[in-house]
């Protein structure tokens, strides 16, 4: 059964690279267009605690959106995504991760158990939002717009796993998709959020 899991794991991280790789293609060749890019910050959410998050105010910051997990092989992640908020926060740089159940029930917690277990295990201080879905026919708004051509005006996505990650222009427009396996440290990540 470990085999077939770790089979099926290395089956999806494959599709994931590929989809990544067309997707960049598509999100290059339609930054030089003149396409009518719409922005993320049009969007209020809550955030663990029920509070209003309103996107509009991180206007003129690099965001990384992110769907998370607790009980994901890749939960580990978290501590990179920590790492280089701590970094980059202080240069207009920002990660808001959505906590979601969508990949074989691995965020079955509640607002506080997430809240809680993000902070004792990895020191998560970015801000975190209430748990959503990322597919299906109960997909939040946000993730319609990230993942929808005729919303984002730039390219159609699907979310493969826990862990991808969205980049976003200081205008809130899609930049660029990562896959799930693609560590937040990597080089296309950190040269994107140093403009390089």
């Amino acid at each position: 059964m470990r085999n077939i899991f770790r089979l099926f794991a290395f089956a999806l991280t494959i599709v994931g690279c590929k989809q990544q790789e067309s997707l960049n293609k598509n999100l290059a060749t339609n930054n030089n267009a003149t396409m009518v890019r719409a922005s993320i910050h049009q969007f209020k959410v809550r955030d663990l605690e029920g509070k209003e998050f309103d996107f509009s105010k991180l206007s003129g910051k690099k965001i990384m959106v992110v769907n998370t997990a607790s009980k994901c092989g890749l939960t580990p992640q978290y501590k990179d995504l920590q790492a280089i908020y701590d970094k980059y926060k202080s240069e207009n740089f920002i990660i808001v991760g959505f906590p979601a159940n969508d990949f074989m029930s691995q965020e079955p917690g509640t607002s506080s158990e997430i809240a809680t277990f993000c902070e004792r295990n990895y020191g998560v201080s970015f801000p975190m939002m209430e748990k959503i879905s990322v597919k299906g026919k109960e997909m939040s708004s946000v993730y319609q717009f990230l993942t929808q051509k005729a919303k984002n005006g730039v390219a159609d996505s699907d979310v493969e796993w826990n862990f991808q990650k969205y980049l976003l222009n200081e205008k809130g427009e899609l930049d660029m998709i990562i896959s799930s396996r693609t560590l937040p440290t990597d080089a296309k990540v950190i040269n994107w959020i140093e403009g390089k």
